[in-house]
């Protein structure tokens, strides 16, 4: 599959007219360029929209997910663990693209282990510990708030 189909992945332009809602005609054109549009407004560095996401390197894949859940967020984007599995470099693209998506106005909810990528991120950070919240750090106040119990 192509970057462009799969960033319109269930959600595919049809054609106007009786070709797009009689035949089901798919506008492969036209997404290809809305497609072109989000990796730039991303900042994304892929080559061409036509390539197979199979020859993209795990960062740039993880960027194909990013931009495809920001180009269809309406109201807040979710991402679980989308630096998990990368390396140093390919991660820090992720986070770079989490940002420009964040700056775009759209909130996002980060969930990760890595506290330094949270830490590097976020505005807010929730710690969870058995199902309950443990903590709320505010990295701009640089404040932290905490059950009495969890005070020593």
């Amino acid at each position: 599959m192509s970057i462009a189909e799969n960033l319109f992945l269930a959600r595919e332009l049809l054609k106007p007219g009786w070709r797009g809602s009689i035949f089901k005609m798919i506008d492969k054109r036209r997404m290809l360029e809305e497609a072109t549009s989000a990796m730039k407004d991303l900042q994304i560095g892929i080559r061409s929209m036509r390539q197979a996401v199979e020859t993209l390197s795990g960062g740039q894949r993880q960027g194909v997910a990013v931009a495809r859940s920001a180009a269809f967020a309406r109201y807040v984007v979710i991402l679980d663990e989308p630096t998990a599995a990368l390396s140093v470099k390919e991660g820090n693209m992720v986070l770079e693209l989490i940002r420009h998506v964040r700056e775009r106005g759209l909130p996002v909810i980060l969930i990760s282990h890595n506290m330094p990528h949270v830490f590097e991120i976020a505005d807010r950070i929730h710690i969870q510990r058995l199902g309950r919240r443990a903590a709320l750090v505010n990295t701009k106040r640089k404040t932290c708030t905490c059950p009495k119990r969890w005070r020593s």
